[in-house]
């Protein structure tokens, strides 16, 4: 756009090339203005711009229409079962409605600014960019240009079609979120609790191993599992259990040790057991260092000070590690005196 104001005309009167930059070009560019304007079918024949018009808007409707297969897909072809059947069916049904959308608006897009937009070319000089008055009204005439070449303002099926593709679209990974929340379950639930439970040995992980409070050395660092853990299976969860019940354990002297009033039996000799679960967003907490007691998630970098309840210190993190209460049995080994107090892992909604 052509700038009647030129912010720098004073300067660019000044300007002297260095004699150093002078290059000499044998093959210039010939030709180089626009060749004669050639009218489409559309600009020609208000039939065709009628039916260019009517493809583009029944394209977004289509894209609505893809878009809401989708959703029925997801219910009509169910996953509970877990079968490859199952999945390969609910896979391609839902992943042709979302695609079958997507691909819809693309094309109507494209469409739409090849035979329905206003067909001009132009040259635009290059000039000095620089934000004044003149420079911001020119701005808002070249919306309000692009509005009338476009005929986004005046063609209300092509607009409200669009609209409603791109807000349908939207719609399938909508109903697709719900699939990540337990089916048969109440969420809250699942996530407020873990598999400790008072007198569960705490075992090394991956091997299940119990663990003696006296195999804790100063400056160690054990990642834990609960020893019923053995008994789940795959099929019962296994995983699903494990990334909720794992704990990393570390052993510091105990003068190092803050403790509020209500915390201090939940420690023995110095050794303390934290959720290994981040509470931003659930990334493994498992880089140790013993000389200050942090503890470090190495995805966003929170900091957490074992030393003082694992508050958090440094990073994204909202709030500290949950922490295991746990105790020493008759023969040694290590046991949790019940499950975490609080929920582990990052905050969700309905955490009270």
């Amino acid at each position: 756009m052509a700038h009647e104001d030129d912010p720098l005309e004073h300067e660019r009167a000044s300007w002297k090339p260095s004699s150093g930059l002078a290059v000499a070009v044998s093959d210039p560019a010939q030709g180089t203005e626009l060749p004669p304007h050639r009218e489409r079918m559309t600009d020609k024949d208000p039939a065709a711009m009628k039916r260019a018009v009517r493809t583009v808007y029944t394209l977004f409707y289509l894209s609505v229409a893809a878009s809401i297969w989708a959703v029925v897909a997801y219910m009509v072809f169910p996953i509970e079962d877990g079968s490859l059947v199952a999945l390969h069916d609910n896979n391609m049904f839902v992943g042709l409605g979302i695609a079958a959308a997507l691909l819809a608006i693309g094309i109507g897009a494209i469409h739409w600014s090849k035979a329905v937009m206003t067909d001009k070319e132009h040259i635009e000089a290059r000039h000095a960019t620089r934000g004044r008055d003149s420079t911001r009204e020119g701005a808002v005439a070249v919306f309000a240009s692009a509005n009338e070449d476009s005929g986004f303002g005046r063609r209300v099926m092509i607009r409200n079609s669009l609209f409603a593709a791109l807000v349908a679209s939207i719609v399938p990974g909508v109903v697709l979120f719900r699939g990540l929340a337990p089916q048969d379950e109440d969420p809250v639930e699942l996530l407020s609790h873990t598999m400790w439970e008072k007198g569960m040995r705490l075992a090394h992980d991956p091997s299940g191993r119990p663990i003696k409070a006296s195999d804790v050395t100063l400056g160690s660092a054990f990642h834990v599992i609960p020893e019923s853990l053995a008994d789940v299976t795959a099929e019962d969860g296994y995983l699903d259990a494990k990334a909720k019940a794992i704990v990393l354990l570390m052993r510091m002297p105990q003068a190092d040790l803050i403790e509020a009033d209500d915390r201090k039996s939940w420690s023995y000799d110095g050794i303390v057991a934290y959720s290994k679960v981040c509470t931003h967003v659930g990334c493994p907490v498992a880089l140790y260092e013993q000389q200050t007691h942090h503890l470090l998630c190495p995805c966003h970098q929170s900091q957490f000070d074992v030393s003082d309840g694992a508050k958090v210190i440094f990073g994204p993190a909202a709030r500290p590690l949950p922490q295991l209460p746990i105790a020493v049995d008759d023969e040694g080994y290590l046991i949790a005196q019940s499950d975490f107090t609080e929920p582990v892992g990052p905050s969700f909604w309905e955490r009270q």
